[in-house]
């Protein structure tokens, strides 16, 4: 079975200042997603399903069927702050859905078959995904304990001169199994070009630059958004009042490692992450991909 690609493209870009998935970045005004979508096919997923909010429809499908219909399965899915497995007071106050964790659940009817997940405004490189398929398609990484993938960055290799992001931090075996991922903001570079963040105690501390981290490039087996279910009823129940709270993704994955009911392998990356989070980002980001077409990768 070939495996599918998840690609969450719901956000609005509000710190880019508009719907950063459609940038133009490409010598012939390509976006990143395109390259996303190519280096999955040639990886050889056979499908791809976007998650994005409901007013977003008419003029993602657009788009995106003009571009990919014909080369690759389309599906889309919505993110919608009422798609939750409990009901939630006071829902009406909240503005936005509830984050990466929630992202993946709202696609949960198109994930029957081993599937990846990125994001959509995120340049990962080819490898990432060649990686992803490997993975995806070795029936022996499922002989025994449920076994997730997740292509690991280097910390310097994903930040932005221009702001701080966010990022999930990750400890792992000798081996390369993940022990723990845990989501750190305010990542960024200091005057002395040393990284600090904000981990999830709201402590401020210093990351190496070699710290692994993860980008949402994720790998799990068939049905698998099923197992978030519980986790995010859970969440709703502790943290559902709260306006502003989102149920991340690696939170999910870290509770289920923790339970022992899932191991999650690292595997690593050395390729530089492209990403626009801020509108400054957008000639680098076009500089490295120009580069890219020039070494004949594109």
């Amino acid at each position: 079975m070939q495996p599918t690609l998840l690609v969450l493209a719901a956000g609005m870009g509000s710190r880019f200042g508009g719907l950063k998935q459609m940038e133009p970045v490409g010598p012939n005004g390509e976006w990143i997603l395109d390259y996303s979508v190519l280096d999955a096919s040639r990886a050889g997923f056979g499908k791809i399903v976007f998650v994005i909010r409901r007013e977003m429809e008419a003029e993602f499908r657009r788009l995106t069927e003009s571009k990919y219909s014909g080369t690759i399965e389309l599906a889309y899915a919505f993110q919608d702050k009422n798609d939750t497995p409990i009901a939630v007071p006071n829902i009406e106050e909240r503005q936005k859905p509830w984050g990466t964790g929630h992202a993946v659940y709202a696609a949960r009817q198109h994930l029957d078959a081993p599937f990846a997940v990125i994001n959509a405004d995120d340049f990962y490189g080819a490898d990432a995904f060649q990686t992803l398929a490997s993975f995806l398609t070795d029936a022996s990484q499922q002989a025994a304990t449920q076994t997730y993938g997740l292509v690991g960055y280097r910390l310097c290799n994903t930040l932005s001169e221009h702001g701080t992001v966010s990022r999930g931090v990750c400890q792992t075996t000798a081996d390369g199994a993940l022990i723990s991922i845990e989501e750190h903001t305010e990542i960024g570079y200091r005057a002395d070009k040393t990284i600090s963040a904000r981990n999830e105690a709201g402590e401020t501390l210093s990351l190496s630059p070699d710290t692994l981290v993860s980008l949402n490039c994720w790998g799990f087996p068939a049905g698998w958004a099923t197992e978030l279910e519980p986790l995010f009823k859970r969440f709703l129940e502790e943290r559902g009042s709260e306006a502003k709270s989102e149920f991340y993704l690696p939170a999910a994955v870290d509770q289920l490692i923790k339970s022992g009911n899932a191991r999650t392998l690292a595997l690593p990356c050395d390729s530089r992450w492209l990403g626009v989070t801020y509108r400054e980002d957008l000639p680098s980001v076009r500089e490295a991909i120009a580069q890219l077409h020039a070494k004949g990768a594109y």
